[in-house]
C-alpha cells in the first residue's frame, strides 16, 4: 500500500488559496482524462468528523490527479455527496440533493455532470441508488476511496455506472494524498468499522468489521503533520478506544495515546468516539499522565434504563456505565464528559425515560447529543414491536434537552473566574473578539487586543457562562 502524504494545501501548492470545504485550488497535471463538464469537483459532507475526514481523503485523491475543487455544484463537472446514514433525516437530505439533478425536473441542474454518492448511504443502499436516482453514475463506500481513480477511469471509458462497495479492507486508512481543510487540527482514522452490533445501528453494515491501523503508520503520519505545523491531532474511530494494534508492537490504545502525545510539536490529542465497554483505568491514567492528552471523553450512553440498554444490545448496564463515569471523575485532572442519547427506542416506557433523566443528574454530563430514535435499514430494531409515537418521542426529547441544558449551565457557571488555555479557532467581525476551545472541549468566546491570533494558544480567564459556551478575556497574568 502506498504511503500517505499529509500536508496543508497551502504548503503543497504555493500561491493557491485553500480554506474550508468550498476552497478552490490547483493541483499538478495528471494523465487522467477529463470527465464530462470539466476537471472540477464539488463535495458536500453530511455527518460526523469521520465523514469530514473521509472527504479530505477524497479531495486529496482528486487533487492529486489534476482536478480542481469548486465552491458549488453548479460549477462542477463532478459532484460528490459524502453521506451519513446514522439518522433517517440525514439520508433523506441526500436524496433530496440528488433530486435536484433529475433531468425530468425542469429546474434540474445540468444533466451532463457526473454525480457520485459516497459514504454510509452509498454502502447502505448500494446499487438501489441507481434505481432511485438513475442519473447517478458512481456509488462508493468509505473503504474504497483509494480506488476512486480506477472508478473514474471506468466512467471515462464509457461505463454508465460503477460501484466500490467492499467493507473488508484496510484501504480506508491511507490515500496517496489527504487534503487538510483545517490549518492546525488534523484528523486521523485509527480504527474503522464496528463489531459491537447495537440493535439500532447501521454502522457495522455500512463501515464493516473493526480494522485497526498499525501504530507505526499512525505515529509516522503524526510526525509528518507536526513537522508542517499541525498542533492538534484528533484520533477517530466508530469505537476508537477498541483499537488493537495489528503490528508487532501491539500497543494498547492508552499506549498509543501517550506515544502520539510525546511527538514534538503536538500540543493537543483528542479521540472520538469511545465505547463504554472498552473504557478502562489505563486510559484515564494516560490522560492524567500527559498534559497534551485533552481532558475530555465522549462516552455515548444512549439510554439510562438497563432494560432498554439490553434491547439496544449495548453490552453494559446502567450501573456499569455509571462505574465508568466514576472512574473518570476520580482522575487527578477534571475531565469533561459528553455523551449521546436516543429517546423513544421501541418499547421504551415512561419509567425507562425517567431513568434516562435521572442518569443525567447522576452523570452530570458537560454536553449531550440527543436524538429521537429512527429505524435504520438492516438493523434488528427496525422490526421491533411497540414503537413509541412520534409525538411522544418529541416530548421526551424536549424534556431531556431542557434538563441537560440546566445541568450544563450550572456546571459552566462553576468555571467563572478560572483560567484556561485556549486554542484560538476563529475571529469575530469585531476586532477584539475571538473564539477558541479549551482542552475540555468547551467553546470560549473572549476578548483580546492583540491581532493574528488564529492557531495560537492563549490563557483566558472566564468571566461569564451559558449552557453551551463560556465568555472571557485574555489573561495577562
Amino acid at each position: 500500500m502506498g504511503e500517505s502524504i499529509h500536508v496543508p494545501l497551502a504548503a503543497l501548492f504555493p500561491g493557491a488559496s485553500f480554506s474550508g470545504a468550498s476552497a478552490k485550488g490547483n493541483a499538478p497535471a495528471s494523465s487522467l482524462g477529463g470527465l464530462r463538464g470539466g476537471r472540477t469537483f464539488y463535495i458536500e459532507t453530511f455527518g460526523c468528523q469521520m465523514n469530514e475526514h473521509d472527504s479530505e481523503k477524497v479531495a486529496g485523491v482528486l487533487l492529486r490527479r489534476g482536478y480542481r475543487q469548486v465552491a458549488s455544484p453548479d460549477e462542477a463537472g463532478l459532484v460528490f455527496y459524502n453521506t451519513c446514514s446514522i439518522r433517517e433525516k440525514a439520508a433523506q437530505k441526500v436524496f433530496s440533493r440528488l433530486g435536484e439533478f433529475n433531468p425530468k425536473n425542469n429546474s434540474g441542474r445540468d444533466s451532463g455532470k457526473v454525480i457520485g454518492v459516497l459514504g454510509c448511504v452509498a454502502q447502505q443502499e448500494g446499487e438501489q441508488i441507481f434505481e432511485r436516482a438513475p442519473w447517478v453514475s458512481l456509488v462508493c463506500g468509505s473503504a474504497s476511496y483509494r480506488k476512486l481513480p480506477l472508478l473514474l477511469a471506468r466512467l471515462e471509458a464509457g461505463e454508465r455506472r460503477v460501484t466500490g462497495l467492499e467493507t473488508d479492507t484496510d484501504e480506508t486508512f491511507e490515500t496517496e494524498l489527504t487534503r487538510r481543510d483545517h490549518p492546525f487540527r488534523a484528523y486521523l482514522t485509527i480504527i474503522e468499522g464496528c463489531d459491537k452490533a447495537c440493535s439500532y445501528c447501521v454502522v457495522p453494515y455500512t463501515r464493516g468489521p473493526e480494522r485497526s491501523r498499525a501504530s507505526d503508520s499512525i505515529l509516522r503520519e503524526v510526525r509528518e503533520l507536526a513537522e508542517v505545523g499541525y498542533t492538534e491531532i484528533q484520533l477517530l474511530g466508530q469505537t476508537v478506544n477498541s483499537y488493537r494494534d495489528p503490528s508487532n508492537r501491539h500497543l494498547t490504545f492508552s499506549e498509543l495515546l501517550l506515544a502520539v502525545a510525546e511527538i514534538p510539536g503536538i500540543r493537543r490529542v483528542r479521540f472520538l468516539t469511545s465505547h463504554p465497554r472498552d473504557l478502562g483505568g489505563d486510559i484515564v491514567a494516560a490522560i492524567d499522565a500527559s498534559p497534551a492528552l485533552c481532558d475530555h471523553v465522549h462516552l455515548p450512553v444512549q439510554a439510562g434504563s438497563t432494560r432498554v440498554l439490553r434491547a439496544m444490545q449495548r453490552t453494559y448496564t446502567r450501573e456499569e456505565y455509571l462505574e465508568k463515569i466514576g472512574l473518570i471523575r476520580r482522575a487527578r485532572r477534571p475531565i469533561s464528559i459528553t455523551t449521546d442519547i436516543i429517546v423513544g427506542f421501541p418499547g421504551e416506557s415512561e419509567q425507562d425515560f425517567e431513568e434516562t433523566l435521572s442518569l443525567l443528574e447522576a452523570a452530570q454530563f458537560d454536553g449531550a447529543f440527543s436524538f429521537q430514535y429512527s429505524p435504520r435499514p438492516h438493523t434488528p430494531a427496525a422490526v421491533m414491536a411497540d414503537p413509541v409515537p412520534e409525538s411522544e418521542k418529541l416530548r421526551r426529547l424536549q424534556a431531556l434537552q431542557e434538563r441537560q441544558r440546566a445541568i450544563q449551565l450550572r456546571r459552566n457557571q462553576g468555571l467563572v473566574g478560572e483560567v484556561f488555555e485556549v486554542l484560538v479557532e476563529g475571529a469575530s467581525r469585531r476586532e477584539t473578539q475571538w473564539t477558541g476551545r479549551t482542552s475540555s472541549n468547551r467553546v470560549l468566546n473572549f476578548t483580546s487586543s492583540r491581532t493574528d491570533l488564529l492557531g495560537e494558544y492563549l490563557r483566558v480567564r472566564v468571566t461569564g457562562a451559558g449552557p453551551n459556551s463560556l465568555t472571557g478575556e485574555e489573561s495577562i497574568e
